[in-house]
């Protein structure tokens, strides 16, 4: 089995749901009492938060790297970046680690494409929905990506900041949510992308006809199976 190094902490809680469902998923595998073989380097989010804010992305670009570079010397054999938003600086933290990062985009893209999906919706910090760094791996793979009118886009992102990031879940919020995925849907979308790590503290699948893809399952599932050398 492969160890796997996981840069968590962006939000902490969604990092949780990381090191859940890797086990789960090494527990329904493999059987038995194994568990997954894990590093985790948990940074300080309020540093990250800031950065991106400041516009500052080679600030946040160098915290990653060192994560990274400590992981990879502690023996992790592949990166996992328990985060969307933060998959933009990906190609500054290859230049430095020799080990392969799974690119959360890359596992959602192969997800929508099992299911056939060819146009979806996408939801996530305003950095995610609105910058190409996240859209471009889905366009690549021949997605159509549809993101939200610029006013949902500020109550999305205020939502994951202001509340999910800090634990708070609150039924308004919802609300809120599903009213964007019922615009998406009208707008051609044949499924939408949870495409930020707390989201799915908010809404999953039960709340909606729409396929629902959370990246965050989609990418810790991706995570246990490279462990053990099996696909999706």
């Amino acid at each position: 089995m492969k160890t796997i190094g996981l840069i968590g902490g962006m939000s902490w809680e969604s990092t949780v749901t990381y090191y859940k469902v890797i086990n789960e998923t090494i527990k329904r595998k493999l059987g038995g009492l194994h568990s997954a073989k894990i590093l985790l380097y948990s940074v300080d989010f309020d540093e990250i938060e800031k950065y991106q804010a400041s516009g500052e992305w080679d600030k946040s670009a160098d915290v990653l790297s060192d994560a990274a570079e400590r992981l990879e010397k502690a023996g992790a054999d592949f990166i996992v970046i328990c985060t969307n938003t933060m998959h933009k600086v990906v190609p500054q933290m290859k230049e430095r680690i020799g080990i392969p990062i799974i690119h959360i985009a890359e596992a959602t893209a192969d997800k929508l494409k099992e299911h056939g999906i060819t146009t979806v919706g996408l939801l996530g910090t305003k950095y995610t929905m609105i910058q190409d760094f996240y859209k471009d791996k889905l366009i690549e793979a021949g997605i159509r990506v549809i993101i939200p009118d610029d006013n949902d886009v500020e109550t999305v992102n205020a939502v994951i900041y202001d509340e999910l990031c800090l634990g708070n879940i609150i039924p308004a919020s919802k609300d809120k949510y599903l009213e964007i995925i019922r615009k998406l849907e009208d707008a051609g979308a044949q499924g939408v992308i949870l495409g930020c790590t707390e989201i799915g503290l908010l809404v999953n699948q039960k709340d909606v006809e729409l396929p629902i893809f959370d990246t965050t399952l989609i990418h810790a599932e991706k995570a246990a199976l490279t462990a053990i050398n099996e696909s999706m």
